[in-house]
């Protein structure tokens, strides 16, 4: 038995030894090992990349509930009513005698004349932002798919409950509209700060989509300042700098709310990526903090009164990571008055960090015309920061004194008289006095006299609007939209930009 536990203790002493020393044999001919572990003093390297430092909690799972059931009485349903209208793709007919002609062309509707285009009904959401019944929802959403406004607007709300809407204004420029609704008491949303959002952040997408009825999804943002020109469609002073996400959004979504988990609203949801027609796991909503802005606008004056910085953007460096390039400067602009010039990248606007222009037209467009922001830019490697006064107009650039759109259309072209647009029963437009051979206008069937309303559903009263229309619509076709004088009907025009020298 003696002899036993000698045997045992024997062994379990050689095996301590043999242990104790190829640990040293390891420590003493693999140094290098030793800088992948945590230094003695227990802190992290310094090139750590910083994960754990923000995941007390990690472990818990996000609770969606309390936030869902919060948002969704303040998010409500709009179907509209637009309807049947005259349009007419074809000249007037001015020497048209034979009336057996004209009952043939009317029976079989052989392209003269007018057609009509049937009534029309769609749906998107809003939400509802004060207790007496203001909503916020898309242009787009009350938009008659032209210049105009659906002729009728109906609010249904989560708990059934239907009213009729009020348009108290709308912008095309950021796709932005406010209605109204009758009563008090309406449940409402808080607004968040969308300058707080960060990538990888949960959000919850809250709408009507397709013919569903109320429907909350939940995804993250996956991408901030995104700018995908899908307001270039309905305006030529287009805002862009969306907040992107993979929560799922389909038609009938817009103007529905995204908010975070603690339920604030931090944006619009206003457009999907669907290449094919169909959603393709991306969503993009108008940030709250310019909505804001907007919003207070079209409730106090019914339109926007948009801010400016006066400078315009270097067209090779839109989408730079490393601020917003300058182009060129409007001499009585605001950024003059500090002195910016040409080939200065702004980086910064107050506290908020610049990386690309989408996100300096947004963040400008969040303030005031004639409130002061602190302009942070570099020149020649060199930083600085000027305070600026931001003004009503977007100022003179010496560029625009270029080539006349005219030129470059082929026609004499001039504003409409107001007092002729009063007449007309039109906001205005371009008159085309003459149309000249070779040009442009010379391609189509259009005449002398028509009178230019619109560009691809976007306002234009004046040769400026036309020629900023145009300019914003490089890469896409062009539809002129307009009159003729003493005769009825919408008449169209499609142009091949192509062979227009855009300015």
């Amino acid at each position: 038995m003696n002899m036993k536990w000698k045997q045992l203790l024997l062994i379990i002493g050689i095996s301590a030894v043999s242990a104790i020393t190829s640990v040293w044999v390891y420590g003493k001919f693999n140094p290098k090992q030793s800088s992948f572990v945590q230094s003695t003093n227990g802190n992290l390297p310094v090139n750590y990349a910083g994960y754990f430092d923000n995941v007390a909690g990690a472990g818990e799972p996000v609770d969606f509930t309390k936030a869902a059931n919060a948002a969704v009485p303040a998010v409500v349903h709009i179907k509209t009513k637009i309807a049947a209208k005259k349009i007419n793709n074809e000249l007037p007919r001015t020497n048209r005698n034979n009336s057996m002609e004209d009952l043939f062309d009317q029976f079989f509707n052989n392209g003269f004349g007018p057609r009509v285009q049937p009534e029309q009904r769609a749906s998107g959401s809003g939400v509802i932002i004060s207790d007496d019944g203001y909503i916020i929802t898309n242009n787009h959403v009350v938009s008659d798919g032209g210049q105009g406004v659906a002729d009728e607007i109906t609010v249904s709300l989560s708990n059934k409950k239907t009213y009729k809407a009020k348009l108290i204004g709308r912008d095309a420029g950021s796709d932005l509209a406010v209605l109204k609704i009758e009563g008090t008491g309406f449940p409402f949303l808080l607004y968040g700060n969308s300058d707080n959002v960060k990538l990888g952040q949960w959000v919850l997408a809250i709408g009507y989509p397709l013919t569903l009825e109320t429907t909350v999804t939940a995804g993250i943002v996956s991408a901030k300042g995104r700018n995908i020109g899908i307001n270039s469609r309905q305006s030529q002073t287009p805002i862009e700098s969306f907040i992107q996400t993979d929560a799922a959004v389909n038609q009938g979504n817009s103007g529905g709310a995204l908010i975070t988990t603690d339920g604030q609203l931090i944006g619009i949801n206003s457009a999907i990526y669907a290449p094919n027609g169909t959603y393709a796991g991306y969503s993009f909503a108008i940030p709250v903090n310019l909505t804001k802005k907007i919003v207070n606008d079209l409730i106090k004056y019914g339109d926007v009164k948009r801010p400016y910085l006066g400078i315009s953007v270097a067209e090779d460096k839109f989408d730079a990571g490393d601020g917003a390039h300058v182009g060129n400067v409007a001499k009585d602009g605001a950024a003059a008055a500090i002195g910016l010039k040409p080939g200065d990248i702004i980086t910064k606007i107050n506290d908020a960090t610049i990386s690309s222009w989408t996100e300096l037209q947004a963040t400008v467009s969040s303030y005031n015309s004639g409130e002061k922001i602190n302009v942070t830019y570099k020149r020649n490697g060199k930083e600085y920061t000027s305070s600026a006064t931001l003004t009503a107009k977007s100022g003179t650039y010496d560029q625009i004194a270029s080539a006349s759109i005219g030129d470059k259309l082929g026609a004499d072209l001039e504003t409409l008289d107001p007092k002729k647009a009063l007449t007309y029963d039109i906001e205005g437009g371009v008159l085309v006095k003459k149309i000249k051979s070779g040009g442009t206008f010379s391609k189509t069937k259009m005449e002398s006299g028509f009178i230019i309303t619109s560009v691809n559903g976007m306002d234009i009263t004046s040769i400026e609007e036309l020629t900023q229309a145009i300019k914003s619509l490089k890469g896409e076709s062009i539809q002129l939209e307009g009159m003729y004088p003493g005769y009825e009907g919408i008449y169209r025009y499609p142009l091949n930009l192509d062979e227009i020298p855009v300015p």
